[in-house]
Protein backbone atom coordinates (compact mmCIF):
# COMPACT_ATOMS: atom_id res chain seq x y z
CA UNK A 1 0.00 0.00 0.00
CA UNK A 2 1.26 3.47 -1.09
CA UNK A 3 1.59 6.30 1.35
CA UNK A 4 -0.98 8.20 -0.84
CA UNK A 5 -3.09 5.08 -0.23
CA UNK A 6 -2.47 5.43 3.48
CA UNK A 7 -2.96 9.19 3.95
CA UNK A 8 -6.10 8.91 2.68
CA UNK A 9 -7.66 5.86 4.91
CA UNK A 10 -6.63 8.37 7.70
CA UNK A 11 -8.18 11.33 6.71
CA UNK A 12 -11.43 10.49 7.53
CA UNK A 13 -10.14 9.58 10.82
CA UNK A 14 -9.13 13.38 11.32
CA UNK A 15 -12.01 14.64 9.51
CA UNK A 16 -13.99 12.74 12.68
CA UNK A 17 -11.69 14.11 15.27
CA UNK A 18 -11.71 17.82 13.73
CA UNK A 19 -15.93 17.83 13.54
CA UNK A 20 -16.02 16.72 17.05
CA UNK A 21 -13.55 19.04 18.72
CA UNK A 22 -14.29 22.80 19.97
CA UNK A 23 -12.65 26.05 18.62
CA UNK A 24 -10.02 25.74 21.94
CA UNK A 25 -8.79 22.37 20.25
CA UNK A 26 -7.30 23.91 16.92
CA UNK A 27 -4.21 24.28 18.21
CA UNK A 28 -3.42 20.86 18.41
CA UNK A 29 -4.38 19.90 14.95
CA UNK A 30 -1.37 20.36 13.19
CA UNK A 31 0.04 17.73 15.64
CA UNK A 32 -2.72 15.37 15.03
CA UNK A 33 -1.43 15.45 11.52
CA UNK A 34 1.59 15.15 11.95
CA UNK A 35 1.37 12.02 14.32
CA UNK A 36 -0.99 10.63 11.40
CA UNK A 37 1.59 11.11 9.08
CA UNK A 38 4.25 9.73 11.31
CA UNK A 39 2.54 6.30 10.93
CA UNK A 40 1.94 6.87 7.56
CA UNK A 41 5.68 7.04 7.11
CA UNK A 42 6.45 4.20 9.16
CA UNK A 43 4.08 1.94 7.99
CA UNK A 44 5.25 2.21 4.37
CA UNK A 45 8.83 1.90 5.23
CA UNK A 46 7.43 -1.23 6.97
CA UNK A 47 6.24 -2.30 3.71
CA UNK A 48 9.33 -2.17 1.50
CA UNK A 49 11.20 -4.88 -0.14
CA UNK A 50 14.28 -6.43 1.21
CA UNK A 51 17.60 -4.03 -0.23
CA UNK A 52 20.69 -5.25 -2.43
CA UNK A 53 22.86 -4.91 0.25
CA UNK A 54 20.53 -6.31 3.22
CA UNK A 55 19.74 -9.06 0.85
CA UNK A 56 24.13 -9.98 1.00
CA UNK A 57 24.04 -9.73 4.74
CA UNK A 58 21.07 -12.22 4.81
CA UNK A 59 23.11 -14.28 2.38
CA UNK A 60 26.47 -14.20 4.28
CA UNK A 61 24.53 -15.61 7.62
CA UNK A 62 22.96 -18.14 5.52
CA UNK A 63 26.06 -19.31 3.72
CA UNK A 64 27.98 -19.55 7.78
CA UNK A 65 24.90 -21.57 8.38
CA UNK A 66 25.67 -24.31 5.65
CA UNK A 67 28.99 -24.09 6.13
CA UNK A 68 28.29 -25.12 10.07
CA UNK A 69 26.90 -28.12 8.56
CA UNK A 70 29.25 -29.16 5.94
CA UNK A 71 32.98 -29.34 5.05
CA UNK A 72 34.75 -27.24 2.03
CA UNK A 73 36.71 -28.83 -0.23
CA UNK A 74 40.42 -28.84 0.09
CA UNK A 75 40.80 -29.46 -3.84
CA UNK A 76 42.28 -26.04 -5.10
CA UNK A 77 42.04 -27.04 -8.53
CA UNK A 78 37.99 -27.86 -8.33
CA UNK A 79 37.44 -24.52 -6.60
CA UNK A 80 39.10 -22.44 -9.67
CA UNK A 81 37.38 -24.63 -12.40
CA UNK A 82 34.15 -24.46 -10.75
CA UNK A 83 34.44 -20.67 -10.42
CA UNK A 84 35.47 -20.19 -13.96
CA UNK A 85 32.65 -21.81 -14.70
CA UNK A 86 29.97 -20.14 -12.38
CA UNK A 87 30.61 -16.25 -12.95
CA UNK A 88 30.77 -17.14 -16.62
CA UNK A 89 27.56 -18.54 -15.92
CA UNK A 90 26.56 -15.54 -13.53
CA UNK A 91 27.91 -13.13 -16.12
CA UNK A 92 25.24 -13.93 -18.25
CA UNK A 93 22.42 -14.28 -16.17
CA UNK A 94 18.93 -12.44 -15.51
CA UNK A 95 21.00 -10.82 -12.68
CA UNK A 96 24.84 -10.42 -13.42
CA UNK A 97 25.68 -8.52 -10.65
CA UNK A 98 25.19 -8.46 -7.16
CA UNK A 99 25.22 -6.18 -4.25
CA UNK A 100 28.49 -8.31 -2.75
CA UNK A 101 29.22 -10.37 -5.86
CA UNK A 102 29.09 -13.92 -6.87
CA UNK A 103 31.33 -16.60 -5.46
CA UNK A 104 31.02 -20.80 -5.86
CA UNK A 105 32.05 -23.25 -3.31
CA UNK A 106 32.34 -27.13 -3.26
CA UNK A 107 30.88 -28.93 0.11
CA UNK A 108 32.89 -32.20 0.41
CA UNK A 109 30.14 -34.48 0.61
CA UNK A 110 28.43 -37.32 -0.91
CA UNK A 111 25.07 -36.01 -0.91
CA UNK A 112 24.16 -34.56 -4.71
CA UNK A 113 22.61 -31.24 -3.77
CA UNK A 114 23.28 -27.41 -4.54
CA UNK A 115 22.57 -24.10 -2.91
CA UNK A 116 22.17 -20.58 -3.27
CA UNK A 117 22.62 -18.18 -0.88
CA UNK A 118 20.78 -15.31 -1.23
CA UNK A 119 23.30 -12.44 -2.78
CA UNK A 120 25.27 -14.30 -4.50
CA UNK A 121 26.61 -17.53 -2.58
CA UNK A 122 26.26 -20.70 -4.66
CA UNK A 123 27.55 -24.01 -3.11
CA UNK A 124 27.51 -26.90 -4.90
CA UNK A 125 28.02 -30.81 -3.54
CA UNK A 126 31.35 -32.72 -4.82
CA UNK A 127 28.43 -35.94 -4.88
CA UNK A 128 26.92 -32.92 -7.51
CA UNK A 129 29.71 -32.74 -9.19
CA UNK A 130 30.23 -36.52 -9.81
CA UNK A 131 26.56 -36.68 -11.08
CA UNK A 132 27.43 -34.39 -14.21
CA UNK A 133 28.89 -35.76 -16.99
CA UNK A 134 30.51 -32.40 -18.51
CA UNK A 135 31.66 -28.99 -18.60
CA UNK A 136 27.93 -28.14 -19.94
CA UNK A 137 25.86 -30.28 -17.51
CA UNK A 138 28.24 -28.59 -14.81
CA UNK A 139 27.18 -25.28 -16.07
CA UNK A 140 23.36 -26.13 -16.25
CA UNK A 141 23.76 -26.74 -12.52
CA UNK A 142 25.37 -24.08 -11.25
CA UNK A 143 22.96 -21.93 -13.79
CA UNK A 144 19.52 -23.02 -12.27
CA UNK A 145 21.08 -22.00 -8.74
CA UNK A 146 22.32 -18.26 -10.41
CA UNK A 147 18.35 -17.82 -11.46
CA UNK A 148 16.97 -18.64 -8.20
CA UNK A 149 19.24 -15.60 -7.00
CA UNK A 150 18.46 -13.31 -9.92
CA UNK A 151 15.08 -14.33 -8.90
CA UNK A 152 15.65 -13.71 -5.27
CA UNK A 153 13.81 -17.38 -4.09
CA UNK A 154 16.12 -17.54 -0.91
CA UNK A 155 14.59 -13.86 0.10
CA UNK A 156 11.26 -14.58 -0.62
CA UNK A 157 11.45 -17.89 2.33
CA UNK A 158 11.53 -15.20 4.86
CA UNK A 159 7.95 -15.12 6.66
CA UNK A 160 6.46 -11.74 5.27
CA UNK A 161 5.23 -10.81 9.22
CA UNK A 162 8.88 -11.40 10.79
CA UNK A 163 10.22 -8.93 7.41
CA UNK A 164 7.78 -6.50 8.47
CA UNK A 165 8.31 -6.33 12.18
CA UNK A 166 11.84 -6.00 11.54
CA UNK A 167 11.60 -3.08 9.25
CA UNK A 168 9.10 -1.42 11.89
CA UNK A 169 11.58 -1.58 14.89
CA UNK A 170 14.44 -0.41 12.55
CA UNK A 171 11.81 2.65 11.12
CA UNK A 172 10.66 3.91 14.71
CA UNK A 173 14.69 4.84 15.74
CA UNK A 174 17.99 5.65 14.85
CA UNK A 175 20.32 2.73 15.65
CA UNK A 176 21.90 5.34 18.42
CA UNK A 177 18.75 5.21 20.27
CA UNK A 178 17.77 1.33 20.43
CA UNK A 179 16.71 0.04 23.66
CA UNK A 180 18.39 -3.67 24.76
CA UNK A 181 14.63 -5.06 24.31
CA UNK A 182 14.70 -3.48 20.73
CA UNK A 183 18.06 -4.72 20.25
CA UNK A 184 17.44 -8.21 21.69
CA UNK A 185 13.99 -8.47 19.40
CA UNK A 186 16.28 -7.47 16.45
CA UNK A 187 18.56 -10.12 16.68
CA UNK A 188 15.69 -12.64 17.36
CA UNK A 189 14.05 -11.42 13.87
CA UNK A 190 17.26 -11.54 12.21
CA UNK A 191 17.80 -15.08 12.96
CA UNK A 192 14.61 -16.42 12.66
CA UNK A 193 14.90 -15.06 9.12
CA UNK A 194 18.30 -16.75 8.40
CA UNK A 195 16.64 -20.13 10.00
CA UNK A 196 13.55 -19.57 6.98
CA UNK A 197 15.70 -19.36 4.56
CA UNK A 198 18.71 -22.14 5.44
CA UNK A 199 15.26 -24.68 6.20
CA UNK A 200 13.90 -23.33 2.68
CA UNK A 201 17.14 -24.42 1.36
CA UNK A 202 18.19 -27.75 3.05
CA UNK A 203 15.12 -29.27 4.43
CA UNK A 204 11.88 -28.22 2.64
CA UNK A 205 13.02 -26.80 -0.77
CA UNK A 206 11.22 -24.16 -3.06
CA UNK A 207 8.07 -24.43 -4.51
CA UNK A 208 7.05 -26.45 -7.88
CA UNK A 209 6.84 -23.29 -9.66
CA UNK A 210 10.19 -21.62 -8.45
CA UNK A 211 11.84 -24.66 -9.92
CA UNK A 212 10.77 -24.23 -12.72
CA UNK A 213 11.46 -21.12 -13.79
CA UNK A 214 14.72 -21.75 -12.17
CA UNK A 215 15.31 -24.78 -15.11
CA UNK A 216 14.07 -22.41 -17.96
CA UNK A 217 16.16 -19.50 -17.31
CA UNK A 218 19.22 -21.79 -16.69
CA UNK A 219 18.45 -23.03 -20.14
CA UNK A 220 18.32 -19.56 -21.30
CA UNK A 221 21.71 -18.72 -19.69
CA UNK A 222 23.24 -21.83 -20.62
CA UNK A 223 22.69 -20.58 -24.27
CA UNK A 224 24.16 -17.12 -23.84
CA UNK A 225 27.41 -18.28 -22.87
CA UNK A 226 27.73 -21.00 -26.05
CA UNK A 227 27.12 -24.29 -23.96
CA UNK A 228 24.65 -26.52 -24.77
CA UNK A 229 21.09 -25.58 -22.99
CA UNK A 230 20.13 -29.71 -23.84
CA UNK A 231 22.88 -30.20 -21.18
CA UNK A 232 20.42 -29.53 -18.14
CA UNK A 233 17.88 -32.00 -19.95
CA UNK A 234 20.80 -34.66 -20.16
CA UNK A 235 21.81 -34.28 -16.60
CA UNK A 236 17.92 -34.42 -15.22
CA UNK A 237 17.91 -37.83 -17.02
CA UNK A 238 21.02 -39.12 -16.08
CA UNK A 239 19.57 -37.72 -12.21
CA UNK A 240 16.40 -40.03 -12.52
CA UNK A 241 18.25 -42.20 -13.58
CA UNK A 242 19.87 -42.53 -10.65
CA UNK A 243 17.34 -41.26 -7.82
CA UNK A 244 16.73 -44.77 -6.70
CA UNK A 245 19.75 -44.65 -4.76
CA UNK A 246 20.48 -41.35 -3.92
CA UNK A 247 18.27 -40.72 -1.05
CA UNK A 248 17.67 -37.44 0.67
CA UNK A 249 20.26 -34.42 -1.42
CA UNK A 250 18.58 -32.83 -4.27
CA UNK A 251 15.69 -35.65 -4.43
CA UNK A 252 14.05 -34.83 -0.95
CA UNK A 253 14.34 -30.68 -1.95
CA UNK A 254 12.90 -30.58 -5.04
CA UNK A 255 10.26 -31.61 -7.79
CA UNK A 256 9.97 -34.82 -8.61
CA UNK A 257 12.76 -35.39 -11.64
CA UNK A 258 10.35 -36.82 -14.14
CA UNK A 259 8.08 -33.47 -13.75
CA UNK A 260 10.90 -31.37 -14.69
CA UNK A 261 12.04 -32.97 -17.60
CA UNK A 262 8.49 -33.30 -19.12
CA UNK A 263 8.05 -28.82 -18.17
CA UNK A 264 11.56 -27.96 -20.13
CA UNK A 265 11.53 -30.49 -22.74
CA UNK A 266 9.62 -28.45 -25.22
CA UNK A 267 11.33 -25.15 -24.58
CA UNK A 268 14.78 -25.68 -25.00
CA UNK A 269 15.92 -22.22 -26.77
CA UNK A 270 17.70 -23.17 -30.05
CA UNK A 271 21.44 -22.53 -30.41
CA UNK A 272 24.27 -21.79 -33.04
CA UNK A 273 26.05 -25.74 -33.21
CA UNK A 274 29.00 -25.79 -30.88
CA UNK A 275 32.20 -25.72 -32.78
CA UNK A 276 34.02 -29.22 -32.44
CA UNK A 277 37.26 -27.70 -31.11
CA UNK A 278 35.35 -26.23 -28.08
CA UNK A 279 33.71 -29.12 -27.43
CA UNK A 280 36.90 -31.17 -27.43
CA UNK A 281 38.48 -28.27 -24.85
CA UNK A 282 35.80 -28.32 -22.32
CA UNK A 283 36.09 -32.01 -22.31
CA UNK A 284 40.16 -31.96 -21.81
CA UNK A 285 39.16 -28.98 -19.17
CA UNK A 286 36.25 -31.57 -17.25
CA UNK A 287 38.33 -34.31 -17.05
CA UNK A 288 41.22 -32.39 -15.54
CA UNK A 289 39.61 -30.97 -12.89
CA UNK A 290 36.95 -33.33 -12.30
CA UNK A 291 37.84 -36.71 -13.02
Amino acid sequence: MTKKCLALLCAPLLLAALASCDTSSFGNISQHIGTAMTVVDQTSRASRPITDEEEYYVGRAVAAKILGSYQLTTNAQLTRYVNLIGRTVALNSDKPFTYGGYHFAILETNEINAFAAPGGTIFITSGMIRTTASEDELAAVLAHEAAHISKRDGIAAIKSARWTEALTVIGTTAARNYTSSEVSQLVSLFEGSIDDVFKTLVVSGYGRSQEYAADESAMQTLAKCGYDPRALLSFLKRLEQRSGSAGGGITATHPATTDRIENISGKIPSTAQIHPRAIEARAVRYGAAVR
